[in-house]
């Protein structure tokens, strides 16, 4: 009797000093969602694939460092040219690996892509500053400096725009990289290693690893690391920040969300109802900015329920690269079945179930449909969580001070949303909410490439948000430079007696 032909897998490489290399050790398996199928392999690495990848970085980091910042601007201009060209291939890696829809891909690796636009505008963004006679014929100015070798721990959900938060601001600002994405989905990140290079980064600058905890971990505690940048879970942010401090790196770790939409009785309801669809359900609801609970303000929660319902349960669901497909599958059966834990749950524990997606739509693959919940208390497990799936929860109260109250008393601090005709409720709410994005009739704020994007309380550990300003400012060091030239030509009358040297206290005045 023939047996049936082993399925060769291809294996996704890591990227080290410029090169696609297979380390031997464990492997992983990456999963198309749609299908359920295994798709390829990827290699697990562990603490000698990191230092070699450490040590390519530190290599290639005195002459990235030194370079000219208009080279610098023009391989980041060239990646950006590489980038535009390549797009759409880049987001069908994402759908295969992670499931989003094909548009859905598309939108989300432009968002990357404006990133890179911003880190093209570097030469004026590393200026420093200047004071001209501090003291007599003293000068002050300040240096921004590359910190060195840096890393990035990226999660599942954005496959390209995560770490495109990260690596053209760092490489931009003259430090060396290494990328570890998520093992769910590593080929979009070795894809932009390839275009990297052809345009014209130097061997080593940029890297890319694969693995899990081990791989975390060798990143964490590696001394030649100098800073390390994190999206992800608020436990393992946690966890990062704190072995980032202990381990003297500097350290932005970007945790979880439970982000609120208010909806108040003088909003369109139709609008806010197309925009909630959007923000909950859009990529099957994983994203750190989904909305993922409505508080719905007196006489506006009824009619709003009902839009919600009605919109939710017209979702088309199917494979991401599905022509006219709005909602693929979950990232893999762990989570899908996670997700449905939590919508059993929300029914035990006695919320009001509108819509149950709990039923798989589509057999094969990860799938679930939309969930709605009304009635639900903030003591209910599916308030409290961050569910990360297509499940969305309506909190009912009287007033807009009542929604911000449950708002401000929640863990995280992610991002929020009202929407309202009325100014001045729009305005109180920015004012008094206490979150770092806010949306005024905008249902996902996350800020343009130009400002940075991050959260507030356990939302973000450490000190500056990712991309923007704040992203230069974590990836230099602030060097403060005070000068005197004795002037030996001019005749002591004019400068003054020069004090012989003391030991009290030097001033300027």
């Amino acid at each position: 009797m023939n047996k049936p032909a082993e399925l060769k897998l291809d294996t996704v490489p890591v990227w080290i000093d410029g090169k696609p290399v297979v380390p031997q050790g464990r492997m992983g398996e990456v999963y198309n969602p749609a299908t359920g199928q295994v798709t390829k392999r990827v290699p697990f690495c562990d603490d000698a694939v990191i230092d070699q990848a450490v040590k390519a970085a530190a290599a290639a980091y005195p002459e990235w460092r030194d370079a000219s910042i208009l080279r610098r601007a023009r391989v980041m201009q060239k990646f950006l040219q590489l980038m535009q060209a390549n797009q759409k291939g880049i987001a069908r890696l994402i759908t295969e690996e992670h499931g989003k829809t094909l548009p859905d891909a598309m939108g989300s690796v432009q968002r990357g892509i404006e990133v890179i636009e911003f880190a093209c505008g570097i030469p004026q963004l590393l200026k420093g500053e200047y004071s001209e006679n501090v003291g007599a014929a003293v000068d002050t100015h300040t240096v921004r400096q590359p910190v060195g070798v840096c890393a990035g721990i990226t999660p599942f959900n954005f496959p390209a725009m995560v770490p495109l938060w990260m690596f053209p601001m760092a490489i931009a600002c003259g430090n060396t990289f290494i990328l570890k994405p998520s093992e769910k989905v590593p080929s979009a990140s070795i894809r932009m290693a390839e275009l990297f290079k052809e345009a014209g980064l130097p061997d080593g600058v940029f890297n890319v690893v694969h693995g899990d905890k081990v791989a975390v971990d060798a990143i964490l505690n590696h001394p030649g690391i100098h800073a390390v940048s994190f999206v992800g879970s608020t436990p393992i942010a946690k966890y990062i920040y704190e072995t980032c401090a202990r381990n003297g790196k500097r350290v932005q770790a970007l945790g979880g969300a439970k982000n609120h939409a208010v909806v108040l009785p003088d909003a369109d309801l139709e609008f806010a109802a197309d925009a909630l669809i959007g923000a909950a359900y859009g990529s099957a609801g994983e994203r750190c900015m989904a909305i993922s609970a409505v508080v719905a303000v007196g006489s506006a929660a009824d009619p709003l329920i009902s839009l919600l319902k009605k919109k939710a349960e017209m979702i088309k669901i199917g494979p991401g690269d599905k022509e006219g497909v709005e909602m693929g599958p979950l990232v893999s059966a762990q989570h899908r079945d996670k997700v449905a834990s939590f919508i059993a749950q929300g029914k035990k524990e006695g919320a009001k179930t509108v819509l149950d997606g709990s039923a798989p739509p589509v057999q094969e693959g990860y799938f679930l449909g939309a969930t709605l919940f009304d009635n639900v208390t903030r003591d209910m497990e599916v308030y409290k969580n961050e569910i990360f799936g297509p499940v969305l929860v309506v909190l009912r109260v009287d007033s807009l001070e009542k929604a911000i109250e449950i708002i401000n008393s929640n863990p995280y601090a992610n991002g929020t949303a009202i929407f309202t005709g009325s100014g001045g409720a729009a305005r109180r709410f920015e004012n008094e909410v206490q979150v770092g994005m806010v949306g005024i009739n905008v249902p996902i704020p996350v800020p343009v490439a130009f400002y940075s994007f991050g959260g507030w309380k356990n939302s973000l550990f450490g000190d500056l948000h990712v991309h923007g300003m704040e992203g230069v400012k974590f990836y230099t060091r602030t060097k403060v430079i005070t000068t005197r030239w004795p002037n030996t030509d001019a005749p002591t009358s004019r400068l003054g007696d020069t004090p012989a040297p003391g030991l009290n206290m030097p001033t300027l005045g």
